[in-house]
């Protein structure tokens, strides 16, 4: 049998970017350091831009790229002043062939990094970057352990479907990182994922061994998710998700909205951020939608919970996902929610929401006008989601159950070391 300890252990945390208020991985990032640094683990958090907001406890290491996906000017052209190595070059190079380059840039500046601390640390966790240089520590001795929220290779399957011509190569070629990410699934040992969904997704998809991944919910903060006096306002639809991405599904809720509208006062507020022009705005300018949406970005958590705290309905109108954080801190609200039938939607939501098909404005249509007419069942299922959330939803509970496959997964690789006091700085 395998010996693990309850001592503190030395963890390195890397992402490649770690949006603080959107996209499940930099949220990720900020609530299970904090939890890993209460139980008394040290935790460096190495990542690129957007770097995380990170809570008391651990640290960040921040590993500059050239940033050139930043708002307002994504696709940027860099001044030559702000190179600084090969990495930059290379990185600037495949973004000129069409090509995402971060994850493995990224992965490269953490190898950099790490290679010279490999005493420092006791186990490296990845958060989805799946690039090549995160395999070189791992055969310099540190245990890795990598976190999938869910294949990439479902976005690229998805947005493949929905484009046409030249559009579709251009798509074939952005999403060409998604082959380095199969081949380091299969090559990087023990893989965390948050639904039993998205591990089946990761092990068809990726070609990974069902063995080698272990399913961890994700957890809400309920410190800041939850139950306002403040009441409901009447008629208001709440969606997180972003905004120009075809497998968030926001087309489908603004035609579902847009024939709602015709019958009674509705309102739906959408965070996320379209881009000026773009598929989103074009929608809400043909379906004349004018003051009915919406759309806030950059908010805090604390206005984040406001908003869903403050509507009479929250909508999860995926294609897919792999878990949705979002939907959880709706269900820590009590608001209740209308989610679509796929990925791990149903099993994260359980008997707490409403299900429809994924794509269908019709169907969503109707259950937000019954939801709407219907004070009675909006109360059980805020009930029903607010129960949901206190059994399972937790991050503490998160952050020990993640502790336990570090110390199996050092175990495993024969590598664990002395580990300095508790407050004592790695070396």
């Amino acid at each position: 049998m395998q010996q693990t300890t309850d001592r503190p252990l030395r963890l390195a945390l890397v992402s490649y970017r770690s949006k603080p208020h959107c996209g499940g991985q930099g949220i990720y990032l900020r609530h299970l350091s904090r939890e890993l640094a209460a139980l008394g683990h040290h935790v460096e958090v190495f990542s690129g831009q957007p770097y995380p907001e990170l809570e008391p406890g651990p640290l960040l290491r921040a590993l500059p790229s050239l940033d050139l996906y930043r708002e307002p000017d994504p696709f940027r052209i860099p001044r030559p002043s702000e190179f600084s190595d090969w990495i930059d070059a290379l990185e600037f190079a495949v973004m000129c062939t069409g090509s995402f380059p971060e994850p493995f840039t990224f992965s490269l500046r953490a190898r950099r990094a790490l290679l010279p601390r490999l005493g420092d640390f006791d186990l490296v966790h990845d958060n989805q970057v799946l690039g090549y240089g995160l395999l070189a520590v791992a055969r310099a001795g540190l245990p890795l352990v990598t976190s999938i929220h869910h294949p990439i290779s479902v976005d690229r399957r998805i947005e493949l479907a929905e484009a046409r011509g030249v559009a579709r190569l251009s798509k074939r070629r952005w999403y060409s990182f998604v082959r380095m990410q199969a081949r380091v699934a299969r090559r990087c040992g023990r893989i965390l994922t948050s639904s039993r969904s998205a591990r089946a997704d990761i092990c068809r998809d990726f070609r990974v061994a069902e063995g080698n991944v272990r399913v961890i919910p994700l957890g809400v903060d309920t410190r800041v998710f939850h139950l306002r006096p403040a009441p409901r306002v009447p008629g208001r639809l709440v969606a997180v998700a972003s905004a120009d991405s075809p497998i968030k599904g926001v087309g489908t809720l603004l035609r579902a909205v847009a024939k709602l509208g015709t019958e009674r006062d509705v309102q739906l507020i959408v965070v996320g951020r379209p881009s000026p022009g773009g598929p989103t705005e074009r929608l809400v300018s043909d379906l004349a939608l004018g003051d009915r949406v919406r759309f806030v970005h950059g908010i805090s958590d604390d206005a984040l919970a406001d908003l869903t705290a403050g509507a009479e309905v929250a909508v999860v109108p995926s294609l897919y996902e792999g878990f949705s954080l979002p939907a959880v801190e709706h269900m820590a609200c009590r608001t209740p929610l209308i989610v679509t039938r796929t990925g791990a939607l149903p099993e994260v939501t359980g008997d707490a929401a409403v299900l429809v098909q994924p794509g269908e404005p019709e169907e969503l249509s109707a259950a937000l006008r019954d939801l709407l007419d219907s004070p009675r069942r909006r109360a059980q299922l805020g009930e029903a989601a607010w129960r949901r959330v206190q059994e399972r939803y937790a991050w503490p509970a998160v952050a020990r159950a993640t502790v336990a496959e570090y110390q199996s997964a050092i175990a495993a690789a024969g590598s664990a070391r002395p580990v300095p006091p508790p407050g004592t700085a790695p070396g």
